[in-house]
């Protein structure tokens, strides 16, 4: 009789420990703990197709190749949210662009601050310049390595999906070129960070720049860019960035003109 109430006991603690690692587990990659209030993936991946697509004069006017994306939005402790790209076939986007989202999602967040006195948005376009030799941020791009147990892991068939391996994980990471940018909600309040990758430097900003505005999460009150944290073509500021070929600040002057921030979310700037 001892034996066999011992060997039940064993079983209700067994199975009480495994119920709350389990528990514990489920909330470690729980999307709907740091991410409730961020884009669930479906959205991310129709406001990032529609930043892409023919704005309603026909014409693209990001200034890269008309490529395919990958986007990535991260909380503001920097957990993955939702990963997404545009295309319906993993090489429909350059692979590598799917951890480069996440990276300059994770740099944006990490080097913004909520709005207010000393509140500062970054994004990882206004980085190019400073981490040059012989600049203020020299090393800074080093300081945060990728994280590659999360970068790499899981099944490549889940990559872009709802079920991404990186999603409910910290990625790390530190990228200087355009693509990453910080989300505000209304009170001004850092709530996380996109970055889109798959194009030049240059257009992922621009397209960075249309998903934000879609998500309506744009509330940037201050920056080192005109307006914001935008892009800086002009390599003697400590904050520019290199043009990245003809017609790039044509398309970003669109792109800011279509897409004021902090104006919840209009849908003027992305297609229909």
């Amino acid at each position: 009789m001892k034996k066999l109430l011992l060997v039940t006991s064993s079983i209700a603690v067994s199975f009480s420990l495994l119920m709350g690692s389990g528990t514990a587990l489920s909330g470690g990659y729980n999307h709907h703990q740091p991410c409730k209030h961020l884009p669930s993936h479906g959205m991310l991946r129709n406001i990032l197709k529609r930043a892409i697509s023919p704005t309603t004069n026909g014409q693209i006017v990001n200034g890269g190749f008309e490529l395919n994306m990958w986007a990535t939005v991260v909380s503001k402790d920097g957990t993955v949210c939702a990963v997404a790209r545009s295309g319906d076939k993993i090489n429909d986007q350059w692979l590598g662009s799917r951890v480069i989202s996440a990276q300059k999602a994770n740099t944006a967040v990490a080097f913004s601050l909520n709005s207010g006195v000393g509140g500062l948005a970054l994004s990882t376009a206004n980085l190019f310049t400073a981490v040059q030799p012989g600049n203020s941020l020299f090393g800074l791009q080093l300081s945060n390595p990728v994280d590659p147990s999360v970068a790499y892991r899981g099944n490549s068939s889940r990559f872009g999906k709802r079920n991404d391996p990186m999603v409910g994980r910290r990625i790390g990471g530190v990228n200087v070129f355009g693509g990453g940018l910080a989300l505000y909600n209304e009170g001004g309040r850092l709530v996380g960070a996109v970055g889109v990758s798959g194009d030049s430097s240059c257009a992922d900003h621009n397209i960075a720049w249309r998903v934000r505005d879609g998500l309506g999460l744009d509330n940037v009150m201050a920056g080192v860019g005109a307006p914001g944290d935008n892009i800086i073509f002009d390599l003697t500021n400590g904050f520019g960035h290199a043009e990245c070929g003809a017609g790039v600040q044509a398309a970003n002057d669109d792109v800011i003109a279509n897409c004021p921030l902090n104006d919840g979310a209009s849908g003027g700037c992305i297609a229909p």
